[in-house]
């Protein structure tokens, strides 16, 4: 019931297409070997395959798609470990429709995903950054006017395309600042400096 409220609310939006299904992890892990999967929206708790050893599976992938987790749990250690897998978002299972829309488009276009009630409990999950938002604050202030600027728009979804084009940059530029971001803060990949930039009141 509760993945066919989901297909139908992504079928509505009209430049969505729900491509198939499945109950637990082994049929989401056949999904992506079969389909062109732009997005793949994965519960944690399943039968028989659950969604984080659907990730390492994903993982070995030649092309992965875009992986935003579902979850019930606002702290719990598989939420931080489904990140450290490569999923690029989270989002609660009561989300609204039109922000689960969203979400797969932001997923889609390469942006970070996450459910702001997520950020407190996931940044305590995080080993690399045990930060509060005075600290989160602090390592944010190291940074330039110009890598704010991009960590601030990385923390609202944006792609770097979508960042380019804001900030009237090249993309290759625009990856490059998101690397320097990355290695300045210590951040593993855009989500984690998605809860960065929020943490430290960019989105404010």
């Amino acid at each position: 019931m509760a993945r066919a409220f989901v297909s139908k609310i992504l079928s509505s939006a009209p430049d969505l297409h729900v491509v198939g299904e499945g109950a637990d992890g082994g049929e989401a892990l056949q999904l992506a070997r079969t389909q062109d999967l732009d997005v793949l929206l994965l519960d944690l708790k399943m039968p028989r395959m659950d969604g984080l050893d659907a990730l390492r599976e994903l993982r070995r992938l030649p092309t992965m798609p875009a992986v935003v987790v579902l979850t019930t749990f606002h702290a719990d250690q598989a939420v931080a470990s489904a990140l450290r897998l490569g999923a690029k978002g989270f989002l609660l299972k009561h989300v609204d429709p039109a922000e689960l829309v969203r979400a797969v488009r932001v997923a889609a276009r390469g942006g970070a995903v996450l459910d702001p009630t997520l950020t407190h409990d996931l940044m305590g999950h995080l080993a690399s950054h045990h930060l509060d938002r005075i600290g989160a604050a602090a390592e944010v202030a190291r940074l330039s006017a110009r890598l704010r600027d991009v960590l601030r728009l990385v923390g609202m979804g944006r792609s770097n395309n979508e960042i380019a084009e804001e900030l009237r940059l090249s993309d290759s530029t625009v990856r490059g600042y998101v690397s320097e971001i990355l290695a300045a803060t210590g951040c593993s990949n855009r989500v984690t400096a998605a809860v960065l930039a929020q943490r430290a009141g960019l989105l404010d």
